[in-house]
């Protein structure tokens, strides 16, 4: 918006004016001399008038080139402080500098400031003088033009994907940094929310969701309950009866405390002894050495009041009897407990505590447990599980260039709606429970056994190690999200478990889909196209174990992806996996960005993202100007007015 003063003082024109059409001496030289005057004033307003709008236009494009760039520059750091930052003044003031330089035009006194709106436009006031030339004849020496503009970073309707990187090394701090890397990273999606949303126009929908990801994904609450199998096999173990060994079995039953005469308390205290770790499951722990005796030191006198005998059906047959007892208990029971960096030193006391309860006995063989295959009733998974889900039927990959067939790779088909009863297509509860590495020992050792194998000990349980059955906080699908909302989903997020890229490109893209499985939530209001943008954050390379239970099962023993062999390896199956996945999401006119966060980027990533499109952040800055980078990219910038 351009303005202009112009004051034009002509002495006496008026009065001459007058005398000249009184005067009859019919003096022609006279009249044409009067004419000469408001001839010189048009003229000269003409020409000056001319030099003003041609400033005034030139000024117009610079003001505006100068807020453009400054919009753009402009970052996150801006909506938090409610300032623009010192490199973006610059970079609009050195666009302004360009586009108009000083004197141009012979124009003087050039100015230009820029202000951050509450919308978080940046509008602009220039200005400069324009001296006049014939003008200053009638006292007019300059002409003040004075410009505004406005610029506004815009969206369309966008729906935003984070899948997000939560395993273990999460917990872990970047070099230079104060916070560790999920911390980091709460912050800057908070960030990256709020510039988003302070940008976006009247009528405009934005929504968020999110994949958190680690060995697996817990999308268990967003299915519905025919697209998840009623039952399914799992790599467990039963009891079975060994019928040439009798032994007798006790059971303890009906207590009654006749006089509880019980006391405890803290004794002592004294400070833990910290034993560091001793590898990438043992991250550190307190522990409470000596502190003096501990144990039972109590003595109990045990009358039998009554015992009666009946026959036991079995198998194995014979006898049960039942002793009601009667037990007295005096003196002291003595133990450590840690709380914390404390080791507390506990004393109970037992001055005639009495209780009566039953004491049965009956044979019945002994039991040893068979590893193998089982299968169970997973139809209250609902209730029973965390929600985490092995995958749907897949094949074998070799490279990531092969053409992958997704009418049997279902997990690898981001849009494919579950068919009821055909379990190739359904999702499986995980039950980390039951799960055991059979023939296994110990997490060391390397000794899988898909046989059926009979053994009267425990092989290792995956879930003894709680990384090893990871499963992330729950997904959330797109939604409009405030401020208030996204914090409190971030505060959900912990670091646990290992690093399998795969399951979270598959879960983004299924949960960011137009179609599939979440289609008449995803769609397009009517009229409006919508942007798909999933953004993938992760700060490892793959990290598979084989004693991992995660979203393919027990990988040695399931072998649905993979098959233990030296070519590839698992590490190498889950990135060309995870290549796959993308293009498989790109085709759904998506786009991917992958941001590596304290990582270098692979050239798996790289290409999964494309040119442009991927980013290395080393810290917690480069990380925000990598969402800043992002943010804009998704808007539209536009002067305003």
């Amino acid at each position: 918006m351009t303005h202009f003063r112009e004051n034009v003082a002509i002495s006496g024109v008026s009065g001459m004016l007058n005398r000249l059409a009184h005067d009859r001496a019919g003096n022609t030289f006279a009249m044409i001399a009067a004419a000469t005057v408001p001839l010189i004033a048009l003229v000269g307003g003409g020409v000056d008038m001319g030099r003003s709008y041609l400033a005034a236009s030139r000024l117009q494009q610079a003001c505006d080139a100068g807020v453009l760039a400054t919009r753009k520059k402009i970052g996150s750091s801006s909506i938090v402080d409610g300032n623009i930052p010192a490199d973006a003044i610059t970079v609009g003031q050195r666009f302004f500098n360009i586009n108009y330089r000083d004197g141009a035009y012979g124009t003087e006194s050039r100015s230009f400031t820029m202000t951050l709106e509450a919308d978080y436009s940046v509008t602009g006031e220039a200005s400069v003088t324009v001296p006049t030339t014939l003008m200053k004849v009638f006292g007019n020496n300059e002409m003040p033009v004075e410009v505004n503009c406005e610029a506004q970073l815009n969206f369309s309707n966008t729906d935003v994907m984070f899948v997000l990187d939560t395993t273990g090394s999460m917990a872990d701090t970047n070099p230079g940094d104060s916070l560790n890397r999920i911390d980091s990273m709460r912050s800057v999606v908070k960030k990256f929310h709020a510039q988003v949303e302070g940008s976006k126009g009247p009528g405009t929908r934005i929504r968020y969701g999110f994949v958190p990801y680690s060995s697996n994904a817990n999308v268990g609450h967003l299915l519905q309950d025919d697209w998840v199998v009623d039952e399914w096999t799992y790599q467990s173990r039963e009891r079975v009866d060994d019928t040439s060994s009798i032994e007798t079995q006790t059971d303890y039953a009906n207590w009654v405390t006749i006089n509880d005469g019980y006391s405890s308390a803290i004794v002592d205290t004294f400070a833990a002894t910290w034993k560091p770790g001793t590898g990438e499951y043992d991250s550190g722990h307190y522990e409470c050495n000596g502190g003096g005796p501990t144990g039972w030191a109590a003595t109990s006198v045990e009358t039998i009041l009554s015992s009666t005998s009946e026959p036991y059906v079995g198998p194995p047959a014979g006898t049960k009897t039942i002793e009601r007892v009667n037990r007295v208990t005096n003196g002291p029971n003595r133990w450590i407990s840690l709380n914390g960096s404390t080791c507390e030193k506990w004393e109970a006391t037992y001055t005639d505590h009495e209780q009566e309860f039953d004491r049965i006995k009956y044979p019945r063989y002994n039991q040893t447990w068979l590893y193998k295959p089982v299968t169970r009733d997973v139809s209250n998974w609902r209730s029973e599980t965390y929600g985490c889900m092995e995958e749907r039927s897949t094949y074998e990959i070799y490279t990531k260039e092969e053409n992958v067939d997704t009418s049997i790779a279902f997990d690898l088909n981001i849009v494919e709606v579950p068919t009821p009863g055909n379990t190739d297509t359904q999702w499986r509860p995980m039950y980390p429970d039951i799960i055991y590495a059979r023939k296994l020992t110990n997490e060391n050792a390397n000794n899988f056994h898909k046989d059926e194998v009979e053994y009267d000990g425990t092989y290792f349980k995956p879930a003894s190690m709680p990384a090893l059955v990871a499963c992330p906080a729950p997904a959330g699908k797109l939604a409009e999200m405030d401020t208030a909302s996204i914090d409190a989903y971030l505060t959900t997020l912990s670091p646990l478990g290992q690093t399998y890229h795969d399951i979270g490109m598959i879960w983004g893209g299924r949960l960011l889909a137009e179609n599939g499985l979440f289609a008449s939530e995803n769609a397009s209001e009517p009229g409006k196209d919508t942007s798909r943008h999933l953004i993938f954050l992760t700060d490892g390379k793959t990290e598979p174990l084989d004693i991992v239970y995660g979203a393919y099962g027990l990988e040695p023993l399931d072998e649905r992806r993979w098959t233990d062999r030296p070519d590839p390896l698992l590490d190498r199956t889950i990135e060309m996996r995870f290549f796959q996945a993308c293009k498989e999401v790109k085709k759904l006119n998506i786009t991917v960005w992958v941001i590596g966060f304290g990582t270098s980027m692979n050239d798996v990533m790289k290409e999964c993202a494309g040119d442009g499109h991927w980013y290395q952040a080393d810290d917690a800055a480069t990380l925000e100007k990598a969402f800043d980078s992002i943010a804009k990219s998704l808007a539209e910038l536009r002067i305003s007015k």
